[in-house]
């Protein structure tokens, strides 16, 4: 593989899954309660990306990742602490919410005004990874709003494997209905690529990956902007958590037909 790449990773910060979180009317909208004090961790759907992205560029010299995020300063400084470990990479920061209440298309837009920002960025060479979903902006639409706004119209979404070809061509494994899959390619970069869960172990750690990242990190976020996600015009009615339901009953001698046709009909209410 000679194909240099330059990849730019688009994913936010959210709160650690194993956390209790509790919506809350705040006075600009729906928040969580005590968000700030949650601990945070970076999307799961770009962690995936952002290790695909770095195995695509370790087996392609010449190669860069950026990570670009938008989150409050603070919070990214301690997440990034640990993601530095994983990967090289070179933080773009926005200074603004990471929180689910926001619009995809004001999200989206910000994102790809700093990957226009990137100082050399080359637009045959691009290849923007990020999350086909979100555990804070799950709209699903925030990465092909992205590419198009980037003027990029190879996108491909539910990505599981990435292969290049000696040719350079790409060669996308993606996810479809029914629990299949199909193969698409395209020539090459620029290329928009929503992953999934992707196919490559968790990295360990590695101390010197990352005082090596925390050199530019720190400017990066000293560097950040502000940026407001307004959501002006979009009012949420109301925010709760899902009900929790629990029916317990303990039968013995039922055939595994009759237990499923039971939890059909507690499923559909018949």
């Amino acid at each position: 593989m000679s194909t240099p790449y330059q990849i730019v990773v688009c994913g936010s910060i959210v709160p650690d899954p194993l956390q209790t979180l509790e919506p809350v009317a705040g006075p600009a909208g729906p928040a969580l309660k005590n968000e700030m004090m949650l601990p945070a961790v970076l999307d799961p759907w770009a962690w995936h990306a952002l290790f695909e992205a770095a195995h695509l560029a370790k087996g392609a010299p010449g190669s860069k990742v950026w990570l670009v995020s938008i989150a409050p300063k603070a919070k990214l400084q301690q997440v990034m602490m640990t993601v530095a470990q994983k990967a090289p990479f070179e933080l773009v920061a926005v200074d603004g919410p990471s929180s689910g209440f926001t619009e995809a298309a004001e999200a989206a837009a910000i994102l790809a005004d700093a990957i226009k920002a990137i100082p050399g960025l080359d637009m045959k060479k691009l290849l923007v990874f990020g999350g086909w979903e979100s555990a804070s902006r799950g709209a699903g639409a925030t990465m092909q709003i992205i590419g198009e706004r980037l003027g990029i119209t190879d996108q491909f979404q539910g990505v599981d494997k990435l292969t290049v070809a000696a040719d350079g061509s790409l060669e996308i494994l993606e996810r479809i209905e029914g629990g299949k899959h199909q193969v698409s390619k395209c020539a090459g970069a620029p290329a928009v690529l929503g992953w999934a869960t992707g196919n490559l172990p968790d990295p360990p750690n590695n101390p010197q990956t990352g005082m090596m990242n925390m050199r530019t990190i720190m400017p990066a976020l000293q560097r950040a902007k502000p940026a407001k996600l307004a959501a002006e015009g979009v009012k949420f009615v109301s925010v709760t958590q899902p009900s929790q339901r629990r029916g317990t009953k303990i039968v013995k001698d039922t055939s595994p037909d009759e237990i499923a046709k039971e939890i059909v009909s507690w499923i559909t209410g018949e």
